[in-house]
Order: structure tokens, then C-alpha cells, then sequence
């Protein structure tokens, strides 16, 4: 089968770059793509911008660049397209909790036709064709709680819910949706098909009581649930459950819990941190009891001791310092707005949600960040007087890099779209 990928430009805030060249699950966007379809394709062909499809008479799986699919859902699409042998195209509807509480708010990418909403996501059976038929594959929702909010602090009571499926599928068109695709799409994804698996496959479920058994722990700490790579060093006090994923040349001291998380290659997690439903960057450093709930941390990152990032995205070669708190809750009890595909405000659908952090940024110790603010590409931010709460967009603009364009230590290296690639302090 030929894949055909069509190329979405589009930058995504903070980060200053396409939603292809993003890490999510650990992973660029594009390589992910790659790897889900391999099965599946034999070559590959990357249109230039506006360009028109390939004209031949082999079958063709067509998608744009900014989709997020995991296995689960293209095997249930390709099966169901197969199956029907017509041009097909990926469709969803409002009835799937998934696509409607988390997929649609902030999206600018689907294409709403009466009561379905299309997705870049196209197969033809004998080649590119004209017309198609709207394929709707249900993604499996599972209802999960996470955690409970007391009546004396919202007005809404009882569990905060995510819909969470057991098949994936949402276009990147803002931060918010590189969040839902790695901590509830991914992580809580695959806690959830584990448990599923766990209720309908008996001799998994026995193959998983065999392991805890020999190896003496507790279900979710032992090897079946729990993949360590090589050259791992743990100390015996971390508690670490599964599922879980950890890379290879990983460090993890005394006193740290990790719940159902995937650690890179050439991670260091010191004494006391703690990490749930989280995505840990390669070459990431985490000093001593720094916290991440449902937060994804890509590249070459460091967050300082003490600092508390919930529900929060952090970019490449950023460096967080200590004592920093990026609250998720919004006090008054308002809605939680955050910026869309197109750059506007837009409610998130989310009733706590984290902010996020571009590449390349140094963030002072010791800062307050309001819910879902964002913090541009190559900032720096200085704690003073005057800013310690961080209660909007920081922008380029708004950055303390001046501070150290004399020591020439930092530099601008994603400027925003159509900006010069590169500029000197």
C-alpha cells in the first residue's frame, strides 16, 4: 500500500514549529506516523504544499502530518476500509465522548459535514478518486476518574472525568491537544487497555500473576507490567508501577514513585521525585522532589527541585527552576480558556488544565503560572518584584534574554512562522 502523507505547515504555539517535529509518546509526530503504519505500506510518498495526489491505481492511505493515531485505531480503520472496498474517509460524530471532549474543543482541522466531522485521514482501494464515503470507527471510550474536587471550592461537585479510548485518534492544532495525546490518549490509553485486557484475557491475566509471583512484587511492580531497558540503575526504595515504560541508561534514586509513565533513554530522576500519567523526554534531569501529574516533559529538559507541573507541556532544552508552581485550577470557579489552531481564546473544555512551555526557554525560580498560559520559544523569565505571577501569554517580546545577550549564553532558535530562522544576542 503507498501512504501519501499532505504536509501541514501550520506552526503550533508556544513551540514555534509544525505539529510534525513535535515528541508525542516520546516520539517526533512524524516517526510515530511512521511506525503505526509500517505494517501496512511499502513506500511512502510527502507531497509538497498544495500539490495534487498521485495518480495510480494502487491502494493509497492518505493523511495529513498533524494526526496523532495510535495502532488500535488505524487497524480498526484500514480492517473496516478493506472491508467495504470504497474510498473511505475517517468520520466522527458528537455520540463519541471522546472525539466530543477532547478532540473537537480548540481543533481547527476537521471538516464538519451535517452531523459527522471529517479527519485528514483517507483510504482508496484503487487510487485517489472523487468521491468517498465517511468511515466512522468508534474510539472506545472508557469514563475515568482522576480526581475529586469538595463542594466548598467549585460548583460543580464529584470526580473530574476523562473519556478515555481504547483507540486514538486527534489532529495537533494547539498545545493543548499535544496534552491530551500523550497523557490521556497514550498513557491513560494504555492503562485503560490493560485493565480491559486484564478482564477478558485470562491467560494474560494468569501470565501476569505468574511473573508477580516468581518475582516476588506486588502485580503492577513486576516485569510484565513494568519494561526497564539497559543499563538502568534503581534504587531498591523507588516504587514504580505499571504499566510503565523506561529507556535505556536510566538513573532513579531513593524515593521515587513513577505510576504509569514512559521515561526515555538517558533520564535522570533524583531522590523524592514523583511522576504520574507523565511522558519524560531523553537526556531529561529531574533533581530532587520535583512532581509531574499528566505533564510531558520532551527533550533534554531539566525542572529543579521542588517545582509542581500538573497537566502541563514542556518543550526541548528548557530548564525550569525551583520552587515553580504551574497551577491547573481556576479558583473562581470560571471556565479555563486557552488559545486555539487559529491563536484565539477559546474555552478548553477542560475544568483544570496546566500551562505550557515552549523550547529553548530558562524560567527563574520560584513563579506562580496561571492555568493554561503559555511561555513562548527561547523566553527567559526572571523572577522580580513586579513579575512572579505569571497571569498571561508571555510572549518573545515580553523576555528578560537581554540579561544575558552580553554573556552571549543565550539565542533565539525558534522564531515564529515566516520569522528569521536564526538570530544572534
Amino acid at each position: 500500500m503507498l501512504r501519501v502523507i499532505l504536509p501541514s505547515r501550520k506552526y503550533i504555539e508556544p513551540f514555534n514549529e509544525p505539529a510534525r517535529d513535535l515528541r508525542i509518546g516520546n516520539k517526533p509526530l512524524w516517526l510515530h506516523q511512521r511506525d503505526v503504519l509500517a505494517a501496512y505500506t511499502t513506500r511512502d510518498i510527502e507531497l509538497p504544499q498544495d500539490a495534487r495526489l498521485p495518480q495510480t491505481r494502487e491502494a493509497c492511505l492518505v493523511y495529513r502530518d498533524n494526526l496523532f493515531f495510535d495502532e488500535w485505531f488505524m487497524a480498526a480503520f484500514i480492517r473496516a476500509a478493506e472491508k467495504r472496498s470504497v474510498p473511505s474517509r475517517a468520520a466522527f460524530t458528537l455520540a463519541d465522548p471522546a472525539f466530543r471532549e477532547h478532540c473537537l474543543p480548540l481543533s481547527t482541522s476537521y471538516t464538519q459535514a451535517g452531523e459527522l466531522y471529517y479527519a485528514d485521514l483517507w483510504y482508496y482501494p484503487n487510487g485517489p478518486e472523487s468521491d468517498v464515503e465517511p468511515l466512522v470507527i468508534d474510539m472506545q471510550s472508557r469514563e475515568i476518574g482522576y480526581y475529586h474536587i469538595p463542594s466548598y471550592m467549585a460548583n460543580s461537585v464529584g470526580d473530574l472525568i476523562y473519556q478515555v479510548p481504547l483507540r486514538s485518534l486527534i489532529a495537533i492544532d494547539c498545545w493543548t491537544h499535544v496534552f491530551i495525546a500523550d497523557s490521556v490518549f497514550s498513557v491513560f490509553g494504555r492503562g485503560a487497555r490493560f485493565e480491559d485486557r486484564l478482564e477478558r484475557d485470562l491467560p494474560f491475566k494468569l501470565s501476569v500473576l505468574a511473573h508477580a509471583i516468581y518475582e516476588g512484587k506486588q502485580l503492577l511492580e513486576c516485569s510484565a507490567v513494568v519494561q526497564v531497558g539497559r543499563d538502568c540503575i534503581i534504587d531498591p526504595t523507588a516504587v514504580i508501577h505499571g504499566p510503565t515504560s523506561i529507556g535505556n541508561n536510566v538513573t532513579i534514586g531513593a524515593g521515587v514513585v513513577i505510576e504509569n509513565c514512559i521515561i526515555g533513554d538517558n533520564v535522570n530522576l533524583s531522590q523524592g521525585c514523583q511522576l504520574m500519567l507523565s511522558v519524560v523526554g531523553d537526556g531529561t534531569f529531574l533533581p530532587f522532589r520535583a512532581s509531574l501529574f499528566m505533564t510531558t516533559i520532551m527533550d533534554n529538559s531539566m525542572v529543579a527541585q521542588n517545582t509542581c507541573l500538573q497537566m502541563c507541556v514542556v518543550g526541548r532544552n528548557s530548564f525550569i527552576g525551583a520552587g515553580n508552581t504551574f497551577t491547573d485550577f481556576n479558583l473562581v470557579s470560571d471556565e479555563i480558556k486557552a488559545r486555539d489552531g487559529d491563536g484565539a481564546l477559546k474555552p478548553s473544555n477542560r475544568p483544570v488544565l496546566g500551562g505550557c512551555v515552549g523550547h529553548n526557554c530558562r524560567i527563574g525560580a520560584g513563579m506562580v503560572i496561571y492555568p493554561a498560559r503559555m511561555v513562548e520559544s527561547d523566553v527567559v523569565l526572571l523572577a522580580s518584584k513586579e513579575r512572579r505571577v505569571i497571569v498571561h501569554d508571555v510572549r518573545y517580546e515580553d523576555s528578560d534574554h537581554h540579561c544575558l545577550a552580553s554573556s552571549g549564553q543565550h539565542r533565539r532558535l525558534y522564531p515564529r512562522q515566516g520569522e528569521q530562522a536564526l538570530e544572534s544576542w
